[in-house]
């Protein structure tokens, strides 16, 4: 059987071909388990049924429905670190199910999938869900096929070889439009956390965070209102635990209080004695 290897070459996904099988080692579960991937818990492999997560707090879902492993594996690896959890599929009978029963922000469908015929499966998923986005994917360059899909009710169509900079940006852009998630933005007072472009603004001015300083304002602003402990945040922002992490967690809550809460008369990011930290609501914080 010829098999395929991933070249990763900077921003691009490049597809080789070779006869090596021991490419496709492991990089799918078996077609009966779903395999959710979240930042919080990645690479963990689970049979999930659903509205069942691995993980207390869940980011934006994408079900990627496709058999290209290699490929697969590299998306759900890219996705992960863009803070969206990931489910893999690797036939259209099973993409079909999942999508009808479980709750995805986005499915990205490789027009090369077994099973049941793409076209039907995507045809499928926008009779029973016409507000669920569907990215489909192919390696085919014929315009018909693409028209085809388009006509079928794919929000987007790209070709691979591909750069993951240009899906990254098109799932942003196919996310905003009209059936852009309800809980896409999060807000607390004039503070607003974007969880599609990955943007934050406090009264209308932008705040450049790093990575893990969004992911853990975003972990604040899930729980608004809320005392959050040192313990918690370490074991869902850094994917750890160990109490002894917790000082990272003090130091990376003042940076952020220098980019959110510097220059304006009210803190929104406050400290509750013998607990942790809260963002917005009233309490015993200081």
């Amino acid at each position: 059987m010829r098999s395929k290897r991933v070249q990763r070459r900077r921003d691009s996904i490049v597809v080789e071909h070779r006869w090596d099988e021991s490419v496709y080692l492991a990089a799918f579960a078996p077609a009966h388990v779903s395999r959710l991937d979240t930042p919080e818990c990645d690479g963990q492999t689970a049979a999930i049924p659903p509205s069942k997560f691995c993980c207390p707090s869940v980011p934006m879902r994408i079900l990627v429905a496709g058999d290209d492993a290699p490929l697969a594996d590299v998306l759900r690896q890219r996705l992960v670190q863009e803070q969206f959890a990931v489910q893999l599929v690797v036939d259209g009978t099973e993409a079909q199910r999942l999508a009808a029963n479980q709750a995805f922000d986005l499915v990205i469908l490789d027009l090369n999938l077994p099973g049941t015929a793409p076209l039907d499966v995507l045809r499928s998923i926008r009779s029973r869900k016409p507000d669920l986005p569907v990215m489909v994917v192919t390696g085919s360059s014929i315009v018909e096929e693409r028209i085809r899909g388009l006509d079928a009710g794919a929000d987007d169509y790209v070709a691979k070889p591909f750069a993951f900079a240009e899906l990254a940006a098109r799932i942003r852009a196919v996310l905003r439009r009209g059936n852009r998630p309800a809980n896409a933005v999060l807000t607390v007072a004039d503070l607003a956390l974007d969880r599609v472009d990955h943007s934050v603004k406090r009264n209308g001015h932008n705040i450049q965070l790093s990575p893990k300083e969004f992911a853990l304002l975003e972990f604040l602003m899930r729980h608004a209102g809320q005392p959050v402990t040192r313990t918690a945040i370490v074991a869902q922002v850094w994917k750890l635990n160990f109490d002894t992490m917790t000082n990272v967690v003090d130091v990376y809550v003042n940076y952020l209080r220098r980019k959110v809460d510097a220059g304006y008369d009210h803190a929104l990011i406050r400290t509750v004695r013998g607990v942790g930290y809260q963002i917005g609501g009233n309490g015993n914080a200081v």
